[in-house]
């Protein structure tokens, strides 16, 4: 009797090592089924075909063409005549070029420096005084009409401007006249002293938006622990912003700064409404010059010479800044390459 319950028991024990066996053999046989039913990798580089195209097309193309007639010497019609580097030689030694150039460093200033700083401080404020006393939706309405002159096209941003700051029955004006300072009404788009410095102020309340909307987003990864210790060590909102929230918030910094210091170099659509680079060229930038250069002057291949540097030196000054953000990140990681 003993020995029959043993034998099936083993018989038991037999058919579920066995059943068991067949199941691990089959999860093997699926397994590698699926793995071989996997494609390969090369397979995903076909949905970067695409863009891939489009790139080559719309940028490397047309890149290319516009470095190739840079080289000669062209009106637009007729066929080029090749002259090597002479306008490379001649914009080298164009005072119009370099003051156009340092004026598209004025931009860097109103489009990066001042909304990156003023943007840290408004999204700090945001983020840690009203959105724990009002609450988040009043935090998120503000943050949206910091951001609304980024949806609004240039154009118009730039003609209501014009407006405002118009010499004869301008806003500004009328409203310095309102208050009883009207000594200090202006021409602030056409007096070349003043020029400059109105076109700049516009762009830092048009660029304001997004350094504040990015910031912001950082601070949400931030943890509240963080803030919590500093508050219960006696720290104030200053001392909490410089010693919490400015390191926790470092690559979002370096993206802001990068991402608006090319937009500034490429400033374009505000001066052109504004002001058309007068008065007397005194708020001319480098992609304005080539505008100009261009289509008004009719020298192609000397505009073609002014777009290229100015396209070198945005993409130089695009891998300084990445490699300069990844040795960072990887100093604070402790990652030697």
């Amino acid at each position: 009797m003993t020995s029959t319950v043993d034998e099936q028991g083993g018989r038991n024990r037999g058919g579920g090592n066995g059943g068991g066996g067949s199941a691990v053999v089959e999860a093997r046989h699926q397994s590698k089924g699926t793995k071989n039913n996997r494609p390969p990798r090369d397979s995903y580089a076909l949905f970067l075909l695409p863009g891939a195209l489009a790139f080559l097309v719309i940028v490397v193309g047309p890149f290319l063409m516009n470095t190739g007639v840079s080289f000669t010497e062209w009106q637009g019609v007729g066929s080029p005549k090749w002259t090597g580097l002479a306008n490379y030689r001649e914009l080298m030694d164009d005072a119009e070029f370099w003051a156009s150039f340092r004026h598209s460093l004025f931009m860097v200033v109103s489009m990066a420096v001042v909304p990156t700083v003023l943007g840290l401080v408004l999204a700090a404020a945001l983020f840690d005084f009203v959105g724990k006393h009002f609450g988040s939706r009043t935090a998120a309405v503000l943050r949206a009409c910091f951001y609304l002159p980024q949806v609004l096209p240039i154009a118009v941003a730039g003609i209501v401007w014009s407006w405002i700051l118009a010499p004869e029955n301008g806003s500004l004006n009328e409203l310095l006249k309102a208050v009883g300072l009207g000594s200090l009404q202006q021409d602030w788009l056409g007096d070349p002293d003043l020029a400059l410095y109105s076109v700049m102020g516009v762009m830092v309340w048009v660029q304001l938006g997004f350094p504040l909307v990015i910031f912001m987003a950082g601070l949400q990864r931030v943890d509240p622990q963080l803030y919590e210790a500093a508050e219960l060590d006696g720290a104030g909102w200053w001392r909490r912003f410089w010693h919490v929230t400015l390191p926790q918030i470092r690559p979002e910094i370096y993206v802001v700064l990068l991402w608006c210091t090319i937009a500034a170099l490429k400033v374009f659509g505000a001066v052109y409404v504004l002001t058309k680079g007068g008065p007397g060229g005194a708020t001319d930038v480098p992609s304005y010059f080539s505008f100009t250069t261009f289509f008004e002057k009719t020298q192609v291949g000397y505009g073609a010479a002014i777009s290229t540097v100015l396209t070198v030196i945005v993409l130089l000054l695009a891998v300084v800044g990445l490699k300069l953000q990844t040795r960072a990140e990887d100093a604070e990681q402790g990652v030697v390459r």
